[in-house]
């Protein structure tokens, strides 16, 4: 009897299938006992070649070779990885080998990892699929009794390759016809691009907005506020102060005549199960995670931990037949500040609704909950506990019961004009019992028109009411005009992009209403797994920048708009293209015929920028040299901090300038600012603070002496990260020197 060959995506997941399969005798690269071999790939593998592959002459950048239309694609294994792949496509050629089980992750991109590996290593063997939300032995147990058939996931493949040739064919010709014809590093894309519009459009609102001052009433009577409303509008608020100003005189010395007092049953069901964006958001709001940090987050507490299921989701409910798994997974999750709170549904029934579970809203993946292991707090680092106590809380909430109360309106007369007041009755906490504070609430964006100023007089928030009827009277004690003002948009922050990355159609004006009805149905800009790598490489451009929490487009990214044509600027396009890439993934559309229109479109874009008129102006050159090629260097702000980058696309020499680090400013808090390097490098805060990093390293040895061996333990822990991070290696040295001493 053959032996089955398994394909993992990452060496973790791969150990562990080798672990439930039984698969005991560990070689190089891969596990295997006398009915299985399992090996894994690296993340991706196998790529598409680059333009030089094909012809010699691509290697260097000139407009006049372009565009570059491969008539078939050729495929090669990514620099680093050789070793790797030599292994796998071995094992796979195996005469032992009779079948092959693509165990990598279930969704279009991990298709492409595994088949890409199978197609360069020209192997047609038997293939079947497993695909699995979590990494469970329970999970993977009850994936391998039911594996699909490798042919399933031929239309996916198709989808899969279809976007990957067609990013080749649109991305590298546009990038590269850009970059030749303004002597400019400018790279574009179907998604990146639309996106720096996105933010563009709404830096145009903020600057065109005109301000508008509005004028309200405000009446104070025996433990009860009254706000004025119009009576043929609604609105708690007027923008024309002469009729404010007559309302007022009018009323003064007046009282007030209850004519009703209405109260209304309400209640409000637990907010919806996560989706990757919309714990990317939250995580980004409450914590300052950045999307890329709260998927790798996640992918950590997926892969590593086995405690929440697949994170690339974009599903914010789950199938039917994970019902029967429910209290097992709030058993998981009972300990720590949890255990209180699983009691209640452990106890009881769970009542099942449409509000979570429903079968025709999942696509590849349901929403993200805990899985049946049994989480270890302890095991996590704190960052890790902070994501996954956000998902064990919106789960548990989804199990609760509503929040009921009741809603109480008085509406009374002062002469002529109404006012009304609100206040609430809590009859039942429900789910709101799982929340101590605001991680419930949605961050809702403000747009234009909403107001700011003195809104608490205007807006109608609830209040304890006193007990009033219809008919009394009420003094009166005082009456006032309250005033705000219109304010435009916010700026978006990386939560709110990825909002509108996921549904742009208000971004749209002007594009055809189908496109734009279609534009939520497909997913909006890129994919539940993609967005965040597209946010990072933004800022890796430096076609935007972050500032505070604010995200800004640059000078570059601004002119990249105006040099682009205006196809790859709108999001319609990607509508587009995702429509029918999910017509190749249903079987409704051929590869071939995509990716030959995409090849026509790449001629027209290449065409327009040859013909363009128009220049690209470096506003951020420096009077400093690049070390390696004597051009002047550009003066960037990274996400990071600032840089000196060479504009030069074949040098690519980068140097720090100032990075912003984790270390506080004594004096306001604020994060501190290393500049220079060496031991002339300085900490530096807006606010004037001024330290030399020798000083900063004394201070932070005297404070440690008070720390405790387990604290500066946790810290290295918790705050270990890559070099390109914004770490405060200072304050990390001079603990783990701490820990050093500590040992003595």
């Amino acid at each position: 009897m053959g032996k089955t060959l398994v394909l993992a995506e990452k060496p973790s997941v791969g150990k562990d299938l080798a672990r439930v399969l039984g698969c005991q005798t560990k070689k190089n690269g891969y596990f295997e006992n006398d009915r299985y071999i399992v090996t894994w790939a690296l993340g991706h593998l196998v790529t598409l070649a680059d333009p030089e592959a094909y012809n010699e002459k691509f290697k260097a950048w000139r407009l006049e070779d372009l565009p570059m239309l491969p008539a078939s694609f050729k495929l090669e294994v990514i620099k680093g990885s050789g070793r790797q792949y030599s292994l796998v496509k071995q094992l796979m050629h195996d005469k032992a080998v009779n079948e092959i089980v693509v165990a990598t992750d279930a969704g279009r991109e991990g298709e492409l990892v595994a088949r890409w590996i199978l197609a360069k290593a020209g192997v047609k063997k038997g293939l079947k699929r497993l695909w699995i939300s979590s990494v469970t032995d329970k999970a993977i147990r009850e994936g391998f009794t039911r594996l699909k058939s490798g042919k399933d996931y031929e239309n996916l493949y198709a989808s899969a390759e279809a976007r990957a040739e067609a990013d080749w064919v649109v991305g590298i010709n546009a990038t590269r016809a850009l970059t030749c014809k303004f002597n400019a590093q400018l790279s574009c894309g179907r998604v990146q691009t639309p996106t720096v519009a996105i933010i563009a459009a709404r830096e145009a609102e903020i600057s065109s907005f005109k301000p508008q001052p509005y004028y309200g009433i405000a009446a104070e009577a025996a433990g009860l506020r009254l706000v004025w409303q119009d009576k043929q509008s609604g609105s708690t608020r007027t923008f024309n102060r002469e009729k404010c100003d007559q309302l007022l005189a009018a009323l003064q010395g007046k009282e007030a005549r209850v004519v009703e007092v209405s109260k209304v049953y309400k209640k409000k069901s637990a907010p919806q199960l996560y989706n990757l964006t919309e714990l990317q958001r939250d995580a980004n709001r409450l914590f300052d995670f950045s999307a890329k940090d709260t998927l790798s987050i996640m992918q950590g507490l997926y892969e590593n931990h086995k405690v929440l299921t697949y994170p690339r989701t974009d599903s914010r409910y789950i199938s039917s037949d994970l019902v029967e798994t429910l209290k097992d997974r709030v058993r998981a999750c009972a300990l720590g500040p949890y255990r209180a709170l699983t009691q209640p549904v452990l106890k009881n029934p769970i009542t099942v609704s449409k509000a979570f579970v429903d079968n025709s809203k999942i696509t590849d993946h349901h929403a993200i909950i805990p899985t049946e292991e049994p989480a270890s707090l302890n095991a996590l680092s704190f960052r890790e506990k902070q994501i996954y106590d956000l998902v064990v809380r919106r789960f548990l909430a989804a199990l609760y019961p509503p929040f009921e109360y009741e809603q109480t309106t008085i509406k009374a007369e002062i002469g002529d004009e109404t006012f009304i007041a609100r206040g609430k009755i809590v009859l039942k906490e429900g789910w709101k019992t799982v929340y101590t504070d605001h991680f419930d609430e949605d961050d809702q964006e403000t747009e234009v028109g909403s107001s700011s100023g003195d809104e608490e007089n205007l807006h109608l928030a609830d209040q304890i009411l006193p007990t009033l009827n219809k008919n009394d009277r009420l003094i009166i004690k005082a009456l006032k005009q309250t005033t705000g003002e219109t304010k435009p948009p916010p700026r978006f922050t990386e939560g709110s992009l990825l909002k509108a990355m996921e549904n742009p159609a208000r971004f749209m004006a002007g594009e055809d209403k189908k496109l734009i009805a279609s534009i939520g149905k497909s997913g909006g800009l890129g994919t539940v797994a993609t967005r965040a790598d597209v946010i990072e490489k933004l800022f890796n451009s430096f076609l935007i920048e972050l500032k505070g929490k604010e995200i800004f487009t640059t000078a570059k990214g601004r002119q990249l708009l105006d040099l682009v044509p205006a196809d790859l600027k709108s999001a319609a396009l990607t509508a587009q293209w995702e429509l029918k890439l999910e017509a190749i993934a249903s079987g409704a559309l051929s590869k071939e015929s995509f990716v030959k229109e995409m090849k026509d479109y790449a001629k027209l874009v290449v065409g327009e920028i040859k013909d363009s008129e128009k220049s690209f102006k470096h506003d951020n050159l420096t009077g400093n040299r690049c070390p390696q090629c004597n051009q002047y260097l550009l003066e960037v702000q990274g996400k990071k901090g600032k840089m000196l980058v060479c504009p030069d696309r074949a040098c690519g020499h980068r140097d720090m300038v100032a990075r912003t680090t984790n270390a506080r400013c004594p004096q306001c808090r604020k994060k501190l600012e290393l500049r220079g390097s060496g031991e002339s490098q300085l900490f530096i805060c807006n606010c004037g603070y001024r330290e030399k990093l020798s000083s900063f390293e004394t201070r932070k040895k005297k404070e440690g002496r008070n720390v405790s061996k387990k604290d500066v333990s946790k810290y290295l822990q918790d705050h270990k990260k890559d070099s390109t991070g914004p770490i405060n290696t200072v304050l990390a040295d001079a603990l783990s020197q701490l820990k050093d001493d500590k040992k003595k």
